[in-house]
């Protein structure tokens, strides 16, 4: 006779704390059995078998499966493609309930519907959950029921309805004795699933109340540590948004901001997918005639534009997978408007390689710097550099660890002038402009 379980799904929630899918499948009725899918349809289209975001998911599992074990359960997991898996648990066990957090990109609601149909037919019910943000969905939307398409509106109706909920945590932990009792199955290493490891260390999760009373006033230095580095730990699910917050509201200041954007582009990416398909929010600006000079693109690509403060962002990507978001904002807007290069191919880049990838993120990221997204920078808004280096990297402590010969003879000439780009710039951007309203 099959066993007969209830099943909780971990996806970018990689936590028992806090956690609210699992809270809800522990009070279910049913043991829980946790499960893990290294879903082939995104793992075999990654030509980088070092990406350190499956090393970064493999590591948080292998943490996970020790406290699983240690409270007398085990991770079931696979490699397979999501309904390859529902299959073979179908087969060996009577599930009760499927329990899960709901991811809002295009992909995770495809691959949620096609295993929800899956279930379905077996006469298995998917529930989800809302818990990689405070608010989704249709939860802050403006008076007349419309989604919100500028931030500081949005913001406003958010921090109100913060303000009268205050959500309160996930005590899984008062319900662990629910975890289906079984043998450890150990978790293989990376090399099993087609990786490899770095070895490199991964950002560790911590939020000081120093770093949240200094936020405001060191965010914008690339070259001192003014920043949390939670971003991967959020979008893998390492930890609560909930717990992130609360602190943060407590602390006042600006970190409570950048948790509100991540919230205002997952809502921009749920009520308009096709941002996440390659489509401007402003379709006007598709009328840009981009240059897309591939040598200019790999000098960008590889830090070898001859501004290094570009050069210090892409050094810093390429090697570690992270990059702090001042620079990320300067080299975005060289990549659009300094060489004139598709958008799309600077988000692409960017998908490849950082440990923090999340599409709504970067997708909004690189649609801001273009000048193309909702409340985007406007097209005449060219960052310069020099004046960004003077302004946040003054000492050139940033640009010195990373470009240790931006002032010898070998280091390359600038790829283009500022002054004429800017020009180029704004002509190409005004003829599209125009075009539309012709």
């Amino acid at each position: 006779m099959k066993p007969s379980v209830s099943v909780f799904w971990f996806r970018r929630d990689l936590r028992l704390e806090d956690n609210a899918g699992l809270y809800h499948a522990l009070r279910s009725g049913s043991p829980v059995l946790p499960i893990f899918i290294f879903d082939r349809n995104i793992l075999d289209k990654l030509n980088d078998k070092a990406d350190r975001r499956v090393e970064f998911i493999h590591t948080a599992l292998v943490e996970m499966q020790a406290q699983l074990v240690g409270l007398g359960s085990s991770l079931e997991w696979f490699h397979n493609d999501p309904p390859g898996a529902w299959r073979q648990l179908l087969s060996n066990f009577t599930i009760t309930g499927v329990f899960a957090n709901e991811d809002y990109e295009p992909y995770a609601r495809d691959r949620d519907e096609s295993v929800k149909r899956l279930l379905s037919e077996n006469g298995v019910v998917l529930y989800l959950f809302k818990d990689q943000v405070i608010f989704s969905k249709e939860e802050v939307r403006k008076d007349d029921g419309q989604p919100y398409t500028v931030y500081t509106p949005y913001r406003r109706r958010w921090m109100a309805r913060w303000n009268e909920s205050r959500q309160s945590s996930y005590p899984t932990n008062e319900y662990h004795e629910h975890f289906y009792r079984r043998p450890a199955r150990p978790l293989p290493p990376l090399e099993y699933f087609g990786f490899i490891g770095t070895g490199s260390p991964f950002p560790r999760k911590t939020l000081s109340e120093d770093l949240l009373a200094k936020y405001a006033d060191q965010r914008d230095y690339p070259g001192i540590q003014g920043t949390s580095r939670l971003s991967v730990h959020l979008r893998f699910g390492t930890c609560s948004i909930r717990d992130l917050v609360r602190r943060a509201s407590a602390a006042g200041g600006n970190y409570l901001n950048e948790l509100i954007w991540r919230e205002f582009y997952q809502m921009i990416l749920w009520h308009f997918p096709e941002v996440g398909k390659g489509k401007s929010f402003k379709p006007a600006y598709d009328w840009i005639r981009w240059r897309n000079k591939e040598d200019e693109f790999e000098k960008w690509r590889l830090g070898m534009t001859g501004y290094p403060i570009v050069d210090a962002g892409m050094r810093e990507l390429n090697s570690t997978g992270f990059m702090h978001n001042r620079v990320r904002m300067i080299v975005a807007s060289f990549l659009t408007r300094h060489l004139l290069i598709d958008w799309r191919w600077g988000e692409a880049w960017f998908a490849a390689k950082l440990l923090d990838f999340d599409l709504a993120a970067n997708n909004g990221g690189w649609q801001w710097a273009a000048g193309c997204g909702c409340d985007a920078a406007p097209y005449f808004r060219v960052f310069n550099p020099e004046l960004q280096t003077r302004k946040f990297d003054l000492q050139r402590s940033y640009v010195s660890r990373w470009v240790p010969e931006f002032q010898s003879a070998g280091y390359p000439r600038p790829v283009v002038d500022h002054a004429f780009a800017r020009k180029r710039a704004l002509e190409v951007y005004r003829q599209a402009l125009q075009r539309t309203t012709d």
